[in-house]
């Protein structure tokens, strides 16, 4: 219930509308309660009316019908329409609050998250569970309290005409209550089960779609095809045994409805055989049967869609509950000021608790201005000391200082706000290449981003594109080539213009061609900025103030590339065994 009390917070704001919604649908749901009676009059007090003349029969009927007419075509359309309406309105604008708040929810959650999950699962919740839960709103807060007012409604009614004939009509709302109870706490887990095997393979379906080059290339498609399969036989084994619960439930609860009337028609006609009921009256009855246990059945079908629209709910909120890595303390300021003097003081870091440290003790002071490159071999630690720096993961022990100021005790987003990220594998959206440059700054003018362009060497491949800066880039770039994917990336950084940057194997897996002009671009960038760089192929870091060696999460050497090669220690020697590497690649090339 805990799920239902969070939900009804995103409802409260649209609790008026759903008042009025419900008030309308309970004229919309009484004009049909009508019928039966208009039978009942025109039975006993018109045909049955002995002492009236055909010609005032006829008159009557055509009074009453013409009245009737008024009431169900000229009155019900339009409050039909309205209620529909608005039903539909306020369930769909609730759930764009609650998309709204699971997408910020999205953006804060941390990188350790998104490596434990797959993002179809996400999707899965996001869209699929949140559509779940409109049932909630439309079902559970509106048709539920029109279905029992009609069901009230027209026991009054019937009690006001027979009441020994109405209990015999209600004789089975017990065995209803009995069957709800019985089929609908299982049901609700089945629901849950099913939604999470959905989950998991929308999770698989996303991540081998976004892997089809690699199963090409390994020819895997048998195997894949047979992983699928798994994964969609336990979505199939999971609705089934849902299905199975949910027919046993409609077939207990239909047979209660079925057997109902057969009961009203056979004390109906017992009375009318023995002159205590007019004919009338056992019609009308028999009508109010269908207006009494249509909703009731429509009562247990709901419980049917409520019972699988919590247990989205429970997933949606399961989403929600999970913490923040990176939570901003209450009196941390925005960071408004970079000068760009950075210390590291004491800096270790696990990624998990049982996990070993993976950085171990690190001290270092970078000066405003400076640039300083991380290298060593791969695992060694560097990339994990650079994700520290904007705060994607907190130390275990030990401080980062910004100009002074531990970067906890500052906003996280205020803190990335300056510092420019250019990455090995940089993320381009499936839009335009202008889009994707004002990544870097949303506000910015044409002439600033194609000044930014020029700046990264972009602007000339761009201006050469079908559509220039409006080309369609595709999803994650894949229109683009490697060195084209970076400039761009680098074009939305001169686009940022922050006083801090980090460049993370940016130029690693390009031709010689993009590697020159991405050089030469990011050089231009770190110009006058504090730049860290983490670098595989130390030929393209010699320019570096200085140079970090990490190995096993330690320092092992650092100073500028002649000095450490003068020293002849551990970074002479991976030099040296890349240099031999270089010509030996070159002329496989």
């Amino acid at each position: 219930m805990d799920s239902i009390k969070r939900y009804l917070k995103f409802v409260k704001p649209y609790k008026g509308k759903i008042i009025l919604t419900v008030l309308i649908g309970i004229i919309k749901f009484s004009i049909p309660l009508l019928m039966p009676l208009i039978t009942k009059y025109v039975i006993d007090d018109i045909i049955n009316a002995d002492q009236m003349a055909q010609s005032e029969k006829m008159d009557q009927l055509l009074w009453l019908m013409g009245g009737a007419l008024f009431v169900f075509l000229v009155l019900r359309p339009p409050v039909e329409y309205i209620r529909q309406y608005l039903a539909q309105w306020i369930g769909s604008h609730i759930l764009y609050d609650i998309r709204e708040k699971l997408f910020d929810h999205i953006q804060r959650l941390s990188l350790r998250f998104y490596s434990r999950t797959k993002t179809g699962e996400i999707i899965s919740r996001v869209i699929h569970d949140v559509e779940q839960t409109k049932t909630f709103v439309i079902t559970g807060l509106m048709n539920i309290w029109l279905d029992m007012i009609t069901i009230v409604v027209a026991v009054i009614i019937m009690l006001t005409m027979d009441p020994w004939l109405t209990l015999v009509a209600i004789a089975l709302f017990p065995f209803y209550g009995f069957a709800v109870k019985y089929f609908y706490a299982r049901l609700r887990q089945l629901t849950r089960d099913r939604s999470q095997a959905l989950a998991e393979v929308q999770g698989h379906l996303h991540e081998r779609v976004q892997g089809v080059p690699v199963t090409r290339s390994f020819a895997l498609e048998d195997h894949e095809q047979a992983q699928f399969g798994t994964k969609n036989k336990n979505f199939l084994d999971k609705a089934i045994t849902h299905t199975n619960w949910n027919a046993y439930t409609y077939t207990v609860t239909n047979t209660i409805t079925d057997l109902a009337p057969l009961l009203v028609i056979t004390f109906a006609g017992y009375q009318v055989i023995t002159g205590s009921l007019t004919v009338g009256t056992m019609v009308a009855f028999i009508g109010y049967m269908d207006r009494v246990y249509n909703p009731l059945r429509r009562l247990v079908n709901s419980a049917t869609v409520l019972t699988q629209s919590i247990a989205s709910m429970d997933r949606v909120f399961e989403f929600v509950d999970e913490e923040y890595d990176i939570v901003d303390e209450p009196e941390a300021k925005k960071l408004e000021h970079v000068e760009g003097d950075v210390r590291l003081e004491g800096v270790s870091f696990r990624y998990d608790e049982e996990d070993p440290l993976v950085l171990k003790d690190i001290d270092l002071h970078i000066q405003k201005g400076e640039t300083i490159a991380f290298v060593g071999m791969s695992g060694g630690g560097k990339s994990t000391l650079i994700s520290l720096i904007p705060r994607f993961y907190d130390v275990t022990a030990g401080k980062i200082l910004l100009d002074g100021t531990d970067i906890r005790e500052v906003q996280a987003r205020s803190l990335r706000d300056k510092i420019g990220m250019v990455l090995q594998d940089n993320i381009l959206f499936s839009e335009s290449i202008a889009m994707n440059i004002r990544m870097g700054n949303p506000d910015a003018t044409d002439e600033e981003m194609i000044k930014a362009a020029k700046a990264a060497n972009a602007h000339d491949f761009i201006m050469d594109l079908p559509n220039g800066y409006d080309t369609l880039v595709g999803e994650r770039g894949v229109k683009l080539s490697g060195g084209q994917k970076q400039r761009v990336a680098i074009a939305r950084v001169f686009l940022k213009n922050p006083p801090l940057l980090v460049l993370d194997e940016a130029t690693s897996a390009l031709d010689l061609e993009s590697e020159h002009l991405i050089q030469g671009a990011l050089e231009r960038l770190a110009s006058s900025r504090t730049t860290f760089i983490v670098a595989h192929r130390l030929s393209t870091i010699t320019h570096a103030d200085r140079i970090v060696l990490i190995e096993n999460g330690e320092i092992v050497e650092v100073g500028p590339h002649h000095e450490l090669m003068r020293k002849k220690g551990h970074y002479y020697d991976l030099y040296q065994v890349q240099e031999l590497d270089e010509p030996a690649t070159s002329s496989h090339t």
